[in-house]
């Protein structure tokens, strides 16, 4: 289902992303993003970029959703589908701290990279291999 990214499967995640980054508050850079997760149990979380003129408080979109979906209940293995929104010319992944919390909860996530002019799917263990994880503790 998640593993074609012009798979109309992505369309309901693509609209709630899009819409979350109309949203986004980026009076610094401009560079409005918007991620929606999809939970095993249907939910559909959206996230937004939040800037702020102290620029380590920013909150970057995937992480505004992942609290979000996490807030709503969500736990380990739970999300099944990820995308992230830019309107700039190259498809941008999630940052590496992005990608460290969304591991928590899912290790094979489908990732699917949207612009207005394109799109391009990911797994989530090849954009952070090695990763650090729970089971390291065991």
């Amino acid at each position: 289902m998640f593993d074609d990214p012009q798979s109309p499967a992505w369309e309901p995640l693509l609209a709630v992303a899009w819409s979350a980054r109309d949203h986004a508050h980026a009076p610094y850079s401009r560079f409005q993003v918007g991620a929606a997760l999809l939970t095993s149990d249907g939910f559909i979380f959206g996230g937004c970029n939040v800037e702020n003129a102290a620029y380590p408080l920013c909150l970057c979109a995937e992480r505004g959703a992942l609290s979000a979906a996490v807030a709503a209940g969500l736990q380990p293995g739970g999300l099944v589908a990820a995308v992230v929104v830019t309107d700039v010319a190259e498809l941008t992944p999630p940052c590496g701290a992005c990608r460290q919390a969304l591991i928590e909860f899912a290790e094979g996530l489908p990732v699917l990279l949207a612009n207005r002019r394109g799109r391009q799917l990911h797994r989530l263990e090849n954009l952070l291999p090695h990763s650090f994880t729970g089971g390291h503790f065991r």
